[in-house]
């Protein structure tokens, strides 16, 4: 059998205002919550499940590829919240997009401090 990506467990400081976060970004549906996790679903029934762990935990990246009409919904969102945002990993060139792999490409970080990036063509 072939593996197939299921879900993850996202940390956060707020597991409903980090669901809300993402649900709006990713244009995602709502899921069933249960026990500590508020969960929402993306393509391909990916479960995001979002809950707040009883430590500290390090900034993760998160990168979802979007075609190329949600990515410019999702960065319209983006520069109307005025959310710092970059073209690249670094955080070098701040409020700017990147046209790398053939597609576009965008970095910013969630409410939980976790790196996203957003493009529209994969990289392999």
């Amino acid at each position: 059998m072939t593996a197939h990506f299921n879900h993850t467990i996202i940390a956060s400081i707020d597991a409903a205002g980090m669901a809300a976060f993402y649900r709006d970004l990713l244009e995602a549906d709502d899921a069933p919550d249960w026990g500590p996790f508020v969960n929402i679903q993306i393509g391909g029934g990916i479960l995001l499940q979002f809950a707040t762990p009883p430590i500290e935990f390090p900034p993760q990246h998160y990168a979802y590829l979007l075609d190329d009409e949600h990515f410019d919904r999702a960065y319209a969102r983006i520069t109307s919240d005025e959310r710092p945002h970059w073209a690249d990993p670094q955080r070098l060139r701040a409020g700017e997009i990147n046209h790398e792999h053939g597609g576009r490409g965008v970095y910013l970080l969630d409410p939980s401090g976790h790196y996203l990036e957003l493009l529209t063509r994969p990289y392999l």
